[in-house]
């Protein structure tokens, strides 16, 4: 490794973070920064002391200009003033390129690449601990933006503090202590020019981070509607509603064009206010340095360096006042993305949770109840249990309860009242990821990435070989149609792509691909939601043999509309309101003659006539 390799590292870009994201501004960027802090103090010391090189290089000026008058145009080369050239020499040709050089590669090396990862990856891991009501209730496309908006505006605001506040602090203060010791009168009159520079930033700045984080909430929704429509596009052309989201998209640029209208009307005159104050510092400086001068005071070699001073500061003041005024919006923008992704919407493992182990895998849910926060709706007084092996079919009318069941049991959310617990252990004590390792599922809604079709399966367990792939896909009736499979880059069977949440694949395609994947799994327990509603009928007789392979020696919970899957059952529950109202074989609840009895026979070709049932 490198001696620049090793450098760079002194950040870890990947490091985790202390806890949960604060809700304050201060406590957000230290808990963002944690563990930076050396390199950031390093950087910024080596950026200060660049920054006092700039009062350095206006008296080395000024005492060349003195030692020039005095010793006249051919005395100026002897030994006398030799020190003045070498020292001047080296400051100009070693000095300050090197330390210039240093503050640079300390935030182009050490800082710059290493804090937008940090931040980042912290944001990221946070989000996805967030519970899927978080997801549920905003856009992806806006969540996405607001992560990488607020890991980028932590590290713009940590390397202009760095390149541009300690650079112009430092500078400023060596412009003091030069300026004194010219005279003090200019020092007051330099003094006073502050205060009024100082009284102009403590005005605009506020304002302007309150701009830009509208600026920035505006700018997300325009992210989170275009994300929208492209992700649903399919649904846009077959409803014809193209004009629908374009008139949508530009109601959300129209905002965005607004706010950015409202932050360009304050920027402009700041920047107008600005140029008109900076203009008042060199008739100051030099003004009064000359008077000095005409009464003695003061040497020509002062007036030099009180005009340097003065020009580089009036330039200097308009680059450190637009970069305060970059560092403000940026503040805005943290405090925007703050709002978004730090509330603690999840579900949190105790400290020092153990791994899930089954055994045998029997399931008991005592006194259930969930209503997502609301007064109604969920479960409510469930108690179940499911013994070990035991295939358990769940039927009932749509919002009956079946999904936040099974959600409960995953916990996805948790329950607000009762308990669950897999043998005998209740699964709010154990890690949520050895839990869900214990538990295979196949949704109605499969998720595709868009990744091959190998990586998809793999998802169910990443350590398993080709021959395994395989094997799960064969026995999942998905082997066929993968061999054919080939992207638009040219990659066939198992190596293709499948597109954005796999839409290059018929429904029952991706069934079948997440069939392969829950049989590669091969989880002790397994959940089947609606896992053969997008087959056909001939598709889902050619795997139910696979099914029942797959489910043997496991415990199962099979939610299903469509009756006919669920006539093998070992039990059958059937669920009203988010209640258990029926429990039983097929056969001894169609002799019961209740409601399973009445869905039985309002089916048509084997499916629930929900809306009758209602």
């Amino acid at each position: 490794m490198t001696s620049l390799q090793k450098i760079s590292d002194w950040i870890n870009p990947f490091a985790k973070a202390d806890g949960p994201p604060p809700q304050t501004l201060g406590a957000f960027i230290r808990w963002s920064l944690n563990g930076a802090w050396t390199v950031l103090f390093l950087a910024a010391f080596l950026s200060a002391l660049a920054g006092a090189m700039e009062a350095g290089t206006a008296w080395i000026l000024g005492r060349v200009i003195d030692a020039s008058i005095s010793a006249g145009p051919e005395a100026f080369f002897d030994g006398r003033n030799i020190g003045l050239i070498l020292g001047a020499i080296a400051f100009f040709l070693i000095a300050r390129p090197v330390l210039f050089g240093l503050s640079s590669g300390a935030n182009a090396i050490m800082v710059a690449p290493n804090v937008n990862p940090l931040v980042l990856s912290r944001l990221h891991r946070w989000t996805l601990g967030q519970n899927v009501g978080f997801f549920d209730d905003d856009f992806a496309g806006r969540i996405a933006q607001k992560q990488m908006q607020t890991s980028r505006a932590v590290t713009d605001v940590a390397v202009e503090m760095i390149n541009v506040v300690a650079f112009a602090l430092a500078s400023l203060a060596g412009s003091v202590a030069l300026l004194v010791a010219i005279d003090w009168r200019v020092a007051v009159g330099f003094a006073f020019w502050l205060v009024g520079y100082f009284a102009l930033i403590r005005w605009f700045l506020p304002r302007v981070r309150i701009r830009s984080a509208a600026r920035a909430g505006a700018k997300a929704m325009v992210s989170g509607q275009v994300v929208d429509t492209i992700t649903n596009i399919k649904t846009v052309k077959l409803f014809a509603h193209a004009d629908h989201e374009d008139r949508a998209a530009l109601g959300a640029m129209r905002a965005f064009r607004q706010r950015a209208l409202e932050f360009g009307f304050l920027a402009a005159g700041f920047r107008f206010a600005l140029m008109s104050l900076a203009g008042v510092l060199p008739v100051l400086l030099i003004g009064g340095t000359i008077l000095l001068w005409q009464r003695g005071i003061a040497t020509e070699g002062d007036i030099v360096a009180s005009g340097a001073v003065a020009i580089r500061i009036a330039q200097m003041t308009g680059w450190v006042s637009f970069t305060l005024m970059a560092v403000y919006s940026n503040v805005g923008e943290i405090e925007d993305g703050m709002k978004t992704l730090t509330p603690r919407n999840r579900v949190d493992d105790l400290a020092d949770a153990p791994a899930l182990e089954v055994p045998s895998g029997k399931i008991e849910m005592r006194n259930l109840s969930f209503a997502y926060g609301r007064q109604s709706g969920g479960i409510e007084g469930i108690n179940l249990t499911i013994n070990p092996g035991e295939k358990l079919g769940i039927i009932g009318a749509s919002g009956a309860g079946k999904s936040t069941l099974v959600a409960l049991l995953m916990r996805l959310y948790e329950g607000e009242n009762g308990e669950i617990l897999i043998d005998g252990v209740d699964i709010r004590g154990v890690t949520q990821e050895s839990l869900r390792r214990n538990i295979g599922m196949v949704t109605q809604e499969t998720a595709m990435f868009n990744r091959s079709a190998r990586d998809n399966i793999l998802y169910g367990r990443p350590d398993a070989t080709k021959d395994d792939v395989i094997a799960a896909a064969k026995r999942a009736e998905a082997d066929g149609f993968i061999q054919d499979l080939e992207d638009h880059k040219g990659r066939k069977g198992y190596n293709a792509h499948l597109g954005e949440r796999g839409v290059k694949l018929s429904g029952g395609q991706r069934q079948r691909i997440a069939l392969a994947r829950a049989i590669l799994k091969d989880a002790p327990i397994l959940v089947l939601d609606e896992a053969t509603s997008a087959l056909d009928s001939e598709v889902e007789a050619s795997i139910q043999s696979a099914l029942t392979h797959v489910m043997e020696g496991k415990t199962v919970l099979a939610i299903a509309h469509r009756l006919s899957t669920l006539t093998e059952m070992d039990r059958i529950i059937v669920m009203d309101a988010g209640r258990i109202v029926e429990s039983g074989t097929h056969a001894a609840l169609l002799a019961q003659d209740g409601v399973y009895a009445r869905y039985w026979h309002r089916q048509s070709g084997g499916f629930l006539n929900t809306q009758a049932a209602e």
